[in-house]
């Protein structure tokens, strides 16, 4: 039996933060050594708002060019660019011909983001579901790493296979598609932002100092940190629910240093947001140094992450194509010659 397969994505929207780094990707990078990991960068997800095309490129190669600086092995993972494999377009519209409307009118971050844009609401941001469903599906996938925020969107590609795809058009003993489960992320999974410690640091705060980017220079990272909100408290703890942005930037540092939550709430017991705060980010401008580095050089010469990429999209489309022939077959079309 085959290692079991996982496969994620991020979007190459805004720069990759902290939470992106230890919430998801240090996650996949452990994965790499158990698992059969497929990793894209969703662009085609990024387009489903308003987005800036001279951008969109460029965006899209820095968050590839990330993945690698973060510890994504091309010889144990593959790696790729969603809108590069078609079968994502196509077993996406294949799909949305069997998910009823009414699905998709209730998932909770649509609603969100429709309030947010307004008039400017597309189809393709009802739609992202679906074809983050077909994004899951087509790589036969056993596991799919899942935050909170996530886990709605799942459990809908699980419905879409087993209840509009499997149960019509296949046989009990010969499903179409692969009915995925979560892979709940451990400990440390979510950070929160730097100015409320009860939201999830994300790159859609309009507040750039509510996050710290993995491309931000030494000087704005102790920047953001001196000016992260905190309690007049003196002495660091964990789970105190009245202290959220204590625990959050305690937490951190138990990352970002290494020492772990024990050792750093030992060490912190006693001490006072002067003397924290520039150990917080010492460690975190030292952890974010060697990644700052290796995407320089990624960036400075092109032609190693255009080959980890092309090879990503190839071993993508042998196992995403055969997927999507699967679901032509079972939808009744003609073969292709």
């Amino acid at each position: 039996m085959g290692r079991p397969r996982v496969l994620s994505g991020v979007q190459p929207t805004g720069a990759l933060h902290l939470g992106n780094w230890l919430g998801a990707i240090r996650n996949w990078v452990d994965l790499q050594e158990s698992h059969d990991t497929f990793v894209c960068v969703v662009d085609l997800h990024a387009i489903t708002v308003p987005h800036d095309p001279q951008r969109l490129a460029q965006d899209t190669l820095t968050t590839a060019a990330l993945y690698l600086a973060c510890g994504m092995d091309p010889q144990r993972s593959s790696i790729f660019i969603q809108s590069q494999v078609s079968a994502h377009s196509e077993l996406g519209w294949l799909l949305n011909c069997v998910t009823p409307l009414n699905w998709l009118e209730r998932m909770i971050q649509f609603k969100e983001k429709a309030v947010k844009h307004g008039d400017n609401v597309s189809v393709g941001l009802l739609d992202y579901p679906v074809l983050m469903a077909a994004d899951i599906l087509l790589y036969d996938a056993d596991l799919v790493p899942v935050g909170e925020d996530q886990k709605q969107h799942l459990e809908l590609a699980r419905d879409i296979a087993q209840q509009r795809v499997n149960a019509r058009f296949g046989a009990k003993d010969d499903p179409v598609l692969k009915i995925p489960k979560p892979l709940i992320l451990k400990e440390g999974a979510r950070v929160m932002s730097l100015t409320d410690g009860r939201s999830k640091m994300s790159k859609s705060d309009p507040n750039e100092g509510s996050r710290i980017t993995l491309l931000d220079p030494p000087e704005l990272i102790t920047k953001k940190i001196k000016r992260a909100k905190t309690d007049p408290e003196r002495g660091l703890e964990f789970g105190n629910p009245e202290r959220p942005e204590t625990d959050n930037l305690l937490g951190l540092y138990a990352i970002l240093s290494g020492r772990g939550r024990e050792a750093a709430a030992a060490e912190c017991a006693e001490m006072g947001w002067g003397q924290f705060k520039p150990l917080l980010a010492e460690a975190t401008v030292a952890a974010l140094e060697p990644i700052q580095a290796r995407h320089r050089e990624l960036m400075a010469d092109r032609s190693e992450l255009d080959q980890v990429l092309a090879d990503g999209q190839q071993k993508a489309e042998t196992v995403a194509n055969a997927t999507l022939e699967r679901v032509r077959d079972a939808l009744g079309f003609a073969k292709r010659s």
